[in-house]
């Protein structure tokens, strides 16, 4: 059995943040001005989360990433 992770990237309109949060990773919030820091982040937190959290390591990791954009 294939074991995938899955973190979304949302953005914050209020705050000006991308906010990374997963389901499947215990305690994994993380946030930043750009997708490209919060990427960087993500790849340094999430696989230390996992090994704190007795996960099973992964096959691989999926992000999804959502704008959501409010017209007048």
């Amino acid at each position: 059995m294939k074991n995938e992770y899955t973190i979304k990237f949302n953005w914050d309109d209020e705050a000006k943040v991308w906010i990374a949060t997963s389901n499947d990773i215990i305690g994994l919030i993380l946030e930043s001005e750009t997708v490209e820091n919060l990427m960087n982040r993500v790849k340094l937190a999430a696989p230390e989360l996992i090994e704190l959290n007795h996960l099973p390591k992964y096959d691989s990791v999926k992000f999804e990433i959502e704008e959501r954009l409010e017209f007048a």
